[in-house]
């Protein structure tokens, strides 16, 4: 499995909508390759997107999205601000670390609800959407990007696994940082032990 996030960072809404260009792009040639991407979730916003995590199984597909990995650049003038300098927008593409493993479903609490938003003719009439919330994190998403409960179950379960990864590779990171700044906190003066030789 292959999981790939298109992120606007901390950028403007020009940057958001150079996002959701890329999310475009990618999805249409990597289909123009046969490659078949999901997205599993986007952060949609009225400029475009903030970002948007996608998945592939198919074998071709790290080769094929090598090429795309790193800072996208794109040149237009701001729809935003017209009178705006700048024209060049930047966003990533970035690999993600697959989980190793997925939550098992007890330690899960699924709620069905009703799925919002435009949508096929079923979608505020089924609960078919699913609030999933990891018990021991704490963590939760929503999901309804599938018409049947049990394929949203089955989602939700994939980006709670990602989210936990993604949890401890940020604790895991926040302690490296933590040492590295105790580097810097060395109080000179005031020991709690002496050595002399």
């Amino acid at each position: 499995m292959l999981l790939i996030q298109i992120s606007a960072a901390h950028g403007p809404l020009e940057c958001e909508r150079a996002a959701h260009l890329t999310l475009q792009t990618l999805l249409r040639e990597a289909a123009a390759a046969d490659i078949a991407f999901e997205v599993l979730e986007s952060v949609d916003t009225a400029a475009g997107c903030k970002s948007a995590l996608l998945r592939s199984d198919s074998a071709a597909a790290p080769h094929w999205v090598a090429p795309w990995l790193g800072s996208i650049q794109w040149v237009f003038n701001s729809p935003f601000r017209p009178q705006h300098k700048r024209k060049n927008w930047f966003v990533a593409v970035q690999r993600c670390t697959a989980p190793q493993a997925l939550p098992d479903n007890g330690e899960i609490r699924f709620q069905a609800c009703k799925a919002s938003g435009a949508g096929g003719q079923h979608v505020n009439t089924t609960d078919s959407a699913v609030h999933a919330t990891h018990m021991a994190s704490g963590l939760a998403v929503k999901v309804s990007t599938k018409r049947s409960q049990h394929a949203n179950k089955r989602l939700a379960r994939e980006l709670l696994a990602i989210k936990l990864a993604q949890l401890h590779a940020d604790q895991l990171s926040g302690a490296r940082q933590a040492r590295s700044l105790q580097h810097w906190q060395v109080a000179r003066g005031d020991p709690v032990k002496v050595f002399r030789r």
